[in-house]
């Protein structure tokens, strides 16, 4: 691949090259030793493994188990899909046998300003194109079995509000007295489309359906997505769609898609989904891409049926959680690890020069507009004081007994001397270090990364636990977070989440599922404008949500959105095809 320039040529355009080159899915599962009834090939480059089937095999852990995270990221991104791959082809440039389980990309942010989350410059996922352009359909699945319980439930609101107890009695039904100020569930699309957030529906006539609020969230916060991230197996899944929460009657009883009987028809659009999508990295290595939650508003992993297979078939297995540690490794931690029965043996934060100079002060990174200069030249100064952010995620993943490796993503414009500050400030608190150049060299520019995970995995010093026992109170776990993880003062509740609180925690079936935090993404509090490592500050929880099917509570944090909104200059606009050859262009 050495034609292949990441400074001269768009990823998409590396893609593309690449795609000359690519295993077939056949030698793909071959290698990974997979019978030929535990997959299934879609088309030449992609494979579906047959969960079932796999499943079948007695569980026997090889592989070391790595999990890849961040510091607070600019809104660009700092790289760490690009780690993840990048780690996994610097593994095997090292003679390891790799692979990589990683999130199906939204279409959210593909079509946004974002784009597409399969790595960049030469550690990618590939084929780009369907990766990016809904894969082998588990999103859109997850969309139609979400909007399935929506059909369900505004179809017995319109029919208990216009029949009478007989008639409804001769149409099979029993009145379930659903509440319309208490309804759970939005419908979902996965496109970042703040003009749905909030809707109303049911307009026209009696027949048009019962009216009344309603709006959309993006389909990788639904409910359904969280339960494909966390089932066990295709039993696991039928049972956790049948209690998802849609509404309340109106004596407070909680109306399921079981009590609307439409969970067993919501799991035949699940079918397919629940099998991980075989694809590889530039380099070869075996990549299963399963699930696909934001970590901000969601559990932000992909999924546990991908990991458990994943560390069967593997010498290690590199995954990696949403955004930062504060939100993507903690629900790793403390509900993914618990639901997989799997703990790290490794876990790598990807830090970059750029992200450090922001929380050190830099002028605002926006995406879509040009870098101010300080970024793309030397500044010691900026570079160590954003640095305290780095100390805070160093500390987090401490906090879970990992002494984590701390991994400097290469930009070009970096300068030596900054490499070193980073160097000096990682490990002096305890960190191991390394510098990854495997956004413009591949796995060649990740084995000085690949040599320190290896030595990280060795560590005998590791003592992974969790951060709250589930047995203690709510609102103790939330406030463990708060004050262990983010570094805040504590929390406060809106009157509507107070009562809430309280309901969950006298009801023994709900208050001791794992804490699921929806919050900023951009900050370790829960205002985006508090950067670097921010002090003083309490958390306000203004909803908590119950995902009693994924097994979740969320307690909804600042301003936060479950749909997020589209912006001016978004990538769609650079999106287009080549009527000769059929061939997407302008992805990245």
């Amino acid at each position: 691949m050495t034609n292949l320039d990441p400074v001269k040529m768009e990823d998409w355009e590396i893609a593309e090259a690449a795609e000359e080159n690519l295993r077939t899915v056949a030698d793909i599962a071959t290698e990974l030793g997979l019978n030929n009834d535990e997959w299934s090939p879609y088309g030449k480059f992609l494979g579906k493994i047959e969960t079932a089937a796999l499943l079948k095999r007695p569980f026997v852990q090889r592989a070391k188990y790595i999990d890849v995270t961040a510091i607070t990221p600019t809104p660009l991104g700092e790289g760490k899909t690009t780690t993840t791959i990048g780690l996994v082809q610097g593994l095997g440039k090292l003679g390891k046998k790799a692979m990589g389980t990683v999130r199906q990309p939204s279409g959210g942010p593909t079509f946004n300003i974002k784009g597409s989350a399969a790595g960049g410059g030469l550690a990618q996922v590939v084929p780009l194109a369907p990766l990016s352009l809904g894969l082998t359909g588990d999103i859109d699945a997850i969309t139609n079995a979400n909007n399935l319980a929506m059909v369900a439930l505004t179809a017995r609101m319109q029919h208990e509000n216009n029949y009478d107890d007989e008639r409804l009695a001769k149409s099979f039904l029993k009145r379930i007295d659903i509440d319309p100020e208490r309804i759970q569930m939005r419908w979902a699309m996965d496109f970042c489309a703040q003009a749905l957030r909030n809707i109303e529906i049911g307009k026209g006539g009696k027949m048009d359906g019962y009216e009344m609020p309603s709006g959309f969230y993006i389909t990788v916060a639904s409910e359904v997505m969280a339960v494909l991230a966390m089932a066990a197996d295709l039993k696991d899944l039928r049972e956790r769609i049948g209690k998802i929460i849609v509404a309340y009657d109106k004596t407070g009883n909680p109306v399921t898609t079981a009590s609307l009987e439409v969970d067993g028809a919501m799991t035949a659009w699940l079918v397919r989904a629940i099998n991980p999508t075989i694809m590889q990295t530039i380099e070869g290595q075996p990549v299963l891409v399963h699930a696909g939650p934001f970590a901000n508003i969601a559990i932000g992993q992909s999924s546990v049926i991908a990991d458990r297979l994943g560390v069967t078939l593997s010498d290690y297995l590199v995954t990696e959680s949403g955004f930062a540690s504060d939100i993507g490794y903690e629900k790793f931690w403390n509900i993914k690890c618990r639901c997989s029965g799997l703990k790290p043996d490794a876990v790598v934060i990807v830090a970059t020069v750029r992200a450090l100079k922001s929380h050190g002060g830099g002028p605002p990174v926006r995406a879509g507009r040009e870098l101010d200069p300080v970024y793309t030249s030397e500044n010691i100064k900026l570079l160590e004081k954003g640095c305290e952010n780095l100390l805070a995620h160093i500390d987090i993943v401490k906090r879970s007994g990992i002494r984590p490796v701390v991994c400097l993503n290469s930009f070009y414009t970096d300068t030596p001397a900054e490499y070193a500050t980073v160097q000096r400030v990682a490990e002096a608190a305890g960190a191991r270090f390394a510098v990854s150049d495997h956004w413009l060299k591949g796995g060649e520019g990740a084995t000085d990364l690949a040599a320190a995970v290896i030595e990280a995995c060795e560590d005998t010093d590791n003592n992974f636990a969790f951060l709250s026992d589930l047995n203690k109170p709510i609102s103790s776990r939330i406030e463990d977070i708060v004050k262990e993880v983010y570094g805040g003062d504590g929390v406060t509740y809106s009157d509507e989440a107070t009562a809430k609180l309280k309901a969950l925690e006298s009801n023994p079936e709900l208050a001791n599922l794992p804490i699921c935090m929806a919050k900023t993404q951009y900050s370790l509090s829960h205002d985006p404008k508090l950067s670097g490592r921010p002090k003083g500050w309490t958390m306000p929880i203004r909803d908590l949500l119950i995902y009693q099917g994924a097994g979740l509570i969320v307690p909804v944090a600042g301003d936060i959105k479950l749909m997020p909104g589209t912006a001016s200059n978004a990538a769609f606009r650079r999106i287009d095809v080549d009527t000769e050859t059929g061939k997407v262009r302008g992805l990245f």
